[in-house]
């Protein structure tokens, strides 16, 4: 995330960044280990009345800053300064200040974070400032991030090689193995990170699921939305990893409509993502929003709390092995996920279009011009019926396995004859696939 914040100061034509995420997913942290690049850090926290208090009143961008700089004793100096606006959906009335900031104070480098911030904007029926802002997501901490704060850098740095050396797959399908039970949260993986005790973090998943309990009144537009919303975030990391229907969903009465705007608000949220199908079998990969979703929950970590799975990881030694192989494709979404720091593109999985077939690709990728399936699975090649029925469909000339084992590539054909390549990476080397498929090109042309 700093690498991302660092090539936001640096580009030419900044604009005022707002970071998004659920609650808890490290984003303060994040912006005061970044401001450490600055000559002036100036904080504000919007929860407190005090420091919303230069937003109350119609000010000029410049005013609004010289009152700030006087409330908070701040000594910006001739180098560059960092304002941070921390919790802004509190005061929506900042949002509207960004874009002043952005045509009066370029020069002003200025984060606002938060969460919830569309449903604040609209409680207070206030327009986003469009084309003044840019946005970032912050996700929980990756598989790459999580070994840094582990203490576990020279794994973490081997990811960057490609190929990956031999030597490497077993020690990371370990690390990878224990990161998919601890989850990405800061707070769990800090205290993982002191004493490597997996009982000892009990309690912070259960104050973290609390926490988004105790949010439930922010979301909810009236008392009825209140119990929808409180049922979906309940339900929730147990339907993780499966399609869904709205309708009853949780084994509830509610309705498709109640259940579907609950979803939304908590997708808005970030406390969990609707990933939806496609039967495109060529480039552009255009989600089907009237069929299932599947339901990806913020953090695998907090899941396996939620349902209670934390001890198959001590006794399985592949994430497919149990839970239907469910927790082996989330931990693989929520990676994908949090490399890409957008909203824009989530994951999509493929379904094929005759009623009669239930064949369902993992995961769809578009990669020069062609739309290549993924597919997170265990066991011998063969058995991949629904990879094999997307090929001989799209012909996308080569396919993805990630699995509990070592990168290997293979020439393969389905039983209808369509010969492919067959690329297979260790499960902790999704968010490389691109990388690995440039890579399987170039060794195909020499």
């Amino acid at each position: 995330m700093e690498r991302r914040l660092s090539e936001w100061a640096a580009q030419d034509n900044r604009k005022p960044l707002l970071l998004r995420g659920a609650r808890q997913v490290g984003k303060t942290f994040a912006v005061r280990r970044f401001a450490r690049q600055f000559d002036c850090f100036i904080e504000l926290n919007l929860e407190h009345a005090g420091d919303r208090a230069p937003f109350g009143r119609e000010l000029e961008a410049e005013d609004v800053f010289q009152a700030i700089v006087l409330r908070k004793h701040a000594r910006p100096v001739d180098g560059k300064t960092l304002l941070f606006l921390d919790e802004i959906q509190e005061c929506p009335e900042a949002v509207q200040v960004l874009r002043y900031f952005y045509e009066k104070m370029p020069d002003l480098y200025v984060v606002g974070a938060g969460s919830l911030l569309e449903i604040a904007l609209a409680k207070a029926d206030i327009e986003f400032p469009v084309g003044r802002v840019q946005h970032l997501v912050m996700y929980p901490l990756s598989f790459v991030e999580y070994l840094n704060a582990v203490g576990e850098s020279d794994a973490a740095s081997v990811l960057d090689e490609v190929p990956l050396p031999s030597h490497a797959t077993s020690r990371l399908l370990e690390l990878f193995h224990r990161y998919a039970m601890v989850g990405g949260m800061p707070e769990v993986v800090a205290r993982y990170a002191e004493a490597r005790n997996a009982p000892a973090l009990q309690d912070i998943y259960a104050s973290l699921l609390q926490s988004y309990l105790d949010d439930v009144p922010k979301y909810a537009r009236n008392d009825t939305m209140a119990r929808v919303l409180d049922h979906c975030i309940r339900t929730a990391p147990l339907e993780a990893g499966t399609r869904i229907t709205f309708t009853g969903f949780g084994q509830s009465n509610y309705r498709s409509r109640e259940v579907g705007e609950a979803l939304r608000t908590l997708e808005k949220a970030l406390l969990l993502h609707l990933l939806y199908p496609t039967t495109a079998t060529q480039i552009p990969i255009r989600p089907d929003m009237r069929k299932a979703p599947r339901l990806q929950f913020l953090d695998t970590g907090l899941l396996n709390y939620f349902a209670g799975l934390q001890d198959q990881y001590f006794l399985h030694a592949d994430l497919h092995s149990f839970y239907r192989g469910l927790l082996a494709e989330h931990i693989v979404a929520q990676e994908l996920l949090c490399h890409r720091a957008d909203l824009l593109h989530k994951p999509c999985f493929w379904t094929r279009q005759k009623s009669q077939s239930s064949a369902e690709v993992d995961f769809v990728m578009a990669h020069n011009g062609r739309v290549i399936p993924v597919e997170v699975k265990a066991g011998k090649t063969g058995r991949m019926r629904s990879l094999h029925q997307f090929v001989d469909a799209a012909k996308p000339g080569c396919a993805v396995r990630l699995y509990a084992g070592p990168l290997e590539t293979c020439d393969a054909q389905t039983p209808s004859g369509t010969p492919y390549r067959l690329l297979s990476l260790p499960y902790y080397l999704a968010p490389k696939i691109t990388d690995y498929l440039n890579w399987l090109s170039s060794t195909a042309v020499q």
